[in-house]
C-alpha cells in the first residue's frame, strides 16, 4: 500500500550525480539534496560531503516557533569493487524553540538526532557494454528515441541508524538504538539529465517505522554548473510530510564542489522553511579504471 501511495504523484523534481558510470573524472557528490545515486564513487576514492543550513519552523498546533542551525555530513568510500561503497552519515542539530501561547520560556535542545551507516551495491547497470550503432544514412535514425532509455541502473543499500539514549530531545525513546535502513535506489542518465529515485524503508522494526520517497531531477548546464530540484514524500507515525527541495550546484574543479540549496511544505504542522550552503571533497587514489563483471 506504501508504493502504490507514490503511484498519484506527479514529480519530477535531485542531487547532483553528474555520472554515467562508477568512477568519474569528476566527483560525484550526493549534494545538495537528499537522495543517493545508484552509482558508487569508484575503487580507492574517499569523499567527504559537508554542509550547514538555518530551519524556522512554526507549528500551529503545538503553538511554537523554532528556530535552528545545524550541520550534515556524509563520509563515503569506494572498496572491493567498482560497484561498491561504505558510507556513514549524520547531522548536528541545535534549536530555539519559543511557545507562541501562554507564559512558557523559550527553550533550547541540541545534539545529533541520528548516525546512520551503510553500504550500497550497484546491481544493474543499464549503461554497461551499450553501443549505439551510427547510421550513416539517417539523422533521425541516429536520434530517434531509445527504449533502452527507460531502463534505470539499479543498486540497494543496506545500512543501521544509531541514535544514543533516552536524553535525545529529537526522537522518542523506543527509536533508541540500532534500527534498520534499507533502500532502493534507481537512476536513469539522459544527455543533461539525471533522474534518481530513493524508495526507502527506515527504522521498520522500531514502533514507529518511517516509509519514504524521493525522487530528485537533475540538469547540468555545462560542466561546472548544474541546478536540481527533489520532492520528498514522508509516511510516519511520528512526522508526516511532503518536502520540496532546490538549489545548485558549482564545480571549482574536479575533486571539489560547492553547494546552495533551499526546503519548504505546505503545511503548518509544522511550516518550514530551510537554506544551506555546501561543500564536496574527495580525495582521489582510484588507479585503474576497472570493467564491471557480469554477474
Amino acid at each position: 500500500m506504501f508504493f502504490k501511495s507514490f503511484l498519484p504523484v506527479i514529480t519530477a523534481l535531485l542531487s547532483v550525480h553528474l555520472l554515467s558510470a562508477q568512477y568519474t573524472e569528476t566527483i560525484n557528490s550526493n549534494r545538495p539534496g537528499q537522495s543517493q545515486g545508484a552509482f558508487s564513487v569508484g575503487t580507492g576514492v574517499y569523499q567527504a560531503e559537508l554542509g550547514g543550513f538555518y530551519n524556522d519552523e512554526s507549528h500551529s498546533l503545538r503553538f511554537t516557533e523554532t528556530t535552528g542551525m545545524g550541520v550534515d555530513f556524509a563520509l563515503r568510500g569506494g572498496f572491493w569493487r567498482e560497484q561498491f561503497e561504505v558510507n556513514i552519515s549524520g547531522t548536528y542539530l541545535y534549536e530555539e524553540i519559543t511557545p507562541t501561547a501562554g507564559n512558557a520560556a523559550t527553550y533550547d535542545q541540541s545534539g545529533f538526532p541520528i548516525l546512520t551507516g551503510g553500504i550500497k551495491y550497484l546491481v544493474y547497470d543499464p549503461y554497461k557494454n551499450a553501443k549505439d550503432e551510427v547510421n550513416l544514412y539517417s539523422y533521425h535514425a541516429n536520434n530517434r528515441f531509445k527504449w533502452r532509455s527507460l531502463i534505470p541502473a539499479v543498486s540497494l543499500y543496506g545500512g543501521a541508524n544509531y541514535i544514543y539514549g533516552s536524553d535525545n530531545p529529537f526522537v522518542p525513546s523506543s527509536q533508541t538504538g540500532l534500527t534498520p535502513k534499507a533502500i532502493v535506489i534507481t537512476q536513469h542518465n539522459w544527455g543533461p539529465f539525471v533522474w534518481v529515485n530513493n524508495f526507502i524503508a527506515d527504522q521498520f522494526l522500531t514502533d514507529y517505522p518511517t516509509y519514504a520517497w524521493i525522487t530528485t531531477l537533475t540538469h547540468s548546464f555545462n560542466e561546472r554548473i548544474a541546478a536540481f530540484a527533489e520532492y520528498q514524500m514522508l509516511n510516519s507515525d511520528i512526522y508526516a510530510d511532503d518536502l520540496f527541495r532546490f538549489g545548485g550546484a558549482y564545480l571549482l574543479t574536479k575533486d571539489l564542489q560547492i553547494d546552495v540549496n533551499a526546503l519548504v511544505n505546505f503545511k503548518d504542522t509544522p511550516q518550514r522553511l530551510q537554506v544551506g550552503l555546501g561543500i564536496s571533497y574527495r580525495l582521489d587514489k582510484h588507479l585503474v579504471d576497472e570493467q564491471i563483471p557480469v554477474e
